[in-house]
This record gives C-alpha cells, structure tokens and sequence, in this order.
C-alpha cells in the first residue's frame, strides 16, 4: 500500500489554477523527482501534500491518516523542506533542533544526533547562530537537519540542491538513497538532470498544473 495518496488534488489561486486535479501515490523505498518549468505548480503540489496550504479540492491520506481531517497524526509522518526553509528569529540553530526533535517525540539522544547531523553538513560552529544570519546555502542545509532531526516515512523536497555545493549535494544524494534503503517515500522537485539520473525510481513531469509519468 503507498503511504501517500493524494486523489484529485488541486488549487486555485482566484481564477488561477495551479494545481489542476491530480492523483498521486508515494510508495515506501521509492524517490520519486517532478520536473518541469518555473511556476508549472510543482511547489504548489508539495504545499499541499505537506498540509501547510489547503488544496481546493481532493485528499491527501498519508500512513494511513487524512491530513485535513486528521492532521496531527498524518503530520507525524511526513517532514517537509521548502526551498526557502523559514525559522524562528528568537531561536538558535542549536534551539530549533531541541525544539523539534523534542515534539516529534525523538528525545532520546538528542544531543549525539544533532552533533552528528550538523558536523556532517558543515554547521556545527554554526550552532549558537540563529538562522537568519546564515547563508542561502547554509539555511538550506539547515532545512535538510531539521528534517533528519525526526523521525518521518514521507520526505517532501522542494529544489533542494539549488544552493549546494558540490560536497554537499553528494553527501545529501548519499542521504537520499540511505533513506531510500530504511523504506521511507520521498519527493523532491528538481531541475537537475544528474540528480534525476543517480536517484530517481520515478520521474514526473509537470506542466501548467498538470502532473504527467514519464
């Protein structure tokens, strides 16, 4: 059974139709990328997968929960990174992490985990920054720790290696197929041809609002 499933899906902005009525299914230990042109509603598409913009019409049902008639459970089980991730200006980088490991119920060896997670990307003596002051490349990779800080089955990405360097968008690929391997579902936006080439089990296509398999 997938862990996702969104059925006739779909958003207007007023007259605007973004997001035209589309069906999807995310299958655990599966990447699946979307491409397509600038402003074809590949954002809108995770937006509302994600739960933070509410589709026009459609249902999104993620390990087995509704997410608009039962959105905290469903939210337990998928982790989201837009391409411009946003924070908290009262909060450290450190802070944020506490903050979310602790309500997504993954306490346990915190401090360890985070150590490990912000050596590995290149933001441990980033730590006791807040985020606001950190780079476009930096707060991306930010974004990716505060979703490996919890635990999730569905990983939602928007354009994510658009700010990386190239070490890092190979540590981050390695990422990908190690949670691929541990059987979660993830999702990611992409312009990049080399990355659809090492990662992708599926590729979508979209255009004007509409989702197509290639």
């Amino acid at each position: 059974m997938p862990i996702l499933t969104a059925t006739q899906l779909s958003h207007s902005y007023g007259a605007f139709q973004a997001l035209a009525p589309t069906d999807l299914d995310l299958n655990e230990g599966e990447i699946t990328i979307v491409e397509g042109p600038n402003g074809a509603g590949k954002s809108t598409l995770l937006l509302c997968l994600s739960g933070l913009l509410r589709p026009t019409s459609g249902s999104v049902t993620i390990a087995g929960h509704d997410l608009y008639t039962d959105e905290p459970m469903a939210m337990r089980s998928v982790a989201f990174v837009p391409d411009v991730p946003r924070f908290y200006l009262e909060l450290t980088v450190w802070e944020h992490l506490r903050f979310l490991a602790y309500a997504h119920g993954a306490g346990q060896g915190f401090e360890t985990r985070a150590g490990r997670l912000l050596k590995e990307f290149g933001l441990w003596d980033s730590r006791d920054l807040f985020p606001h002051v950190l780079s476009r490349g930096m707060s991306l990779k930010l974004g990716l720790v505060f979703a490996l800080i919890r635990p999730f089955q569905v990983l939602l990405l928007d354009e994510p290696t658009s700010a990386l360097d190239a070490e890092t968008g190979q540590l981050f690929t390695q990422r990908l197929i190690e949670l691929r391997q541990q059987g979660a579902s993830l999702l990611l936006t992409s312009h990049d041809p080399e990355l659809k080439g090492q990662l992708a089990d599926r590729v979508l296509r979209m255009e004007q609002g509409r989702l197509v398999e290639l």
